[in-house]
């Protein structure tokens, strides 16, 4: 993989990150680093989804912001601190 590859995957992440953070139900207590990693992970398997099942730009874009809002939140319910 090139570095412009590298980068435009970075870039998405961001964005997916982002509109994942947002859209979660709750504060999430992760810091930006795992945003973007989890927003590149998003973007990743959304678009696996969207090219499998054949959906034009919109759609997977869709399906990247729900599956990176699903895992913000599931990273940020257990990385919140357990209270006795």
């Amino acid at each position: 993989m090139e570095i412009s590859g590298l980068l435009s995957a970075l870039g998405v992440g961001i964005v997916i990150g982002v509109f994942g953070r947002v859209l979660s139900p709750n504060m999430a207590p992760i810091g930006c680093i795992l945003t973007v990693i989890i927003g590149v992970v998003g973007a990743l398997l959304g678009s696996l989804v969207g090219v499998a099942a054949g959906w034009g730009f919109w759609a997977t874009f869709a399906i990247q912001v729900l599956i990176a809002t699903i895992l913000v939140s599931i990273v940020a319910a257990l990385s919140r601190p357990r209270q006795p």
